[in-house]
């Protein structure tokens, strides 16, 4: 099956992501205790269009899971899980005024440009600690996150991580990056 330039999977993407998604639900209950699976795969198969951002997910590294449910707009939340920042979205920059700001050195992409390609968003500083209740992340790695307005005026962005049993939240000018820094998202479903 050839695939077209829209962002859809193929049947056969789609099951085997549904598979991937319903194992590591059921390995990870603890994130997600009162929820069942069944009611989750409905509604992604009634929104097929968000698998395709939730393949871009996996395809990077990011072994997205759900990590809660928002009554109000009935909605699924799923965010990152990997215990590392994902792999394929480190070395990158904030964004891509840091991109091109840069004169030498410059990384492949930026953060937030991968995102909206993906279809996903950074996690919030917030978020980001929410995460950290479910599990220690980033023991190694960082992980860019939504900045302020004024902070990103001014030439910086934030990133988290955490170390020594503690969450830390720190600033770097949005033109850096490393390669153990990438970044979360978050997708609603």
């Amino acid at each position: 099956m050839t695939k077209s330039n829209k962002k859809e999977l193929s049947l056969d993407e789609r099951e085997e992501l549904l598979q991937t998604l319903k194992a590591r639900f059921g390995k990870n209950r603890h994130r997600h205790e009162e929820l069942e699976w069944a009611k989750v795969q409905a509604k992604l198969e009634a929104h097929t269009e968000k698998l395709w951002s939730l393949n871009e997910m996996e395809k990077t590294g990011g072994e997205p899971d759900v990590v809660g449910y928002d009554q109000e707009k009935d909605e699924y939340i799923f965010y990152d899980c990997s215990a590392e920042s994902p792999k394929g979205r480190r070395s990158v920059c904030f964004d891509r005024e840091a991109l091109e700001a840069r004169k030498k050195h410059k990384p492949e992409n930026n953060a937030i440009d991968m995102a909206a390609a993906m279809g996903i968003e950074l996690l919030t500083e917030g978020q980001y600690r929410e995460l950290q209740k479910l599990d220690d992340f980033d023991k190694k790695t960082s992980s860019w996150v939504q900045t302020p307005a004024h902070i990103r005026k001014l030439g910086g962005a934030i990133f988290c991580d955490r170390r020594y049993d503690t969450v830390f939240m720190y600033h770097n000018g949005a033109d850096s990056y490393y390669g153990a820094r990438g970044f979360r998202g978050s997708l609603r479903v």
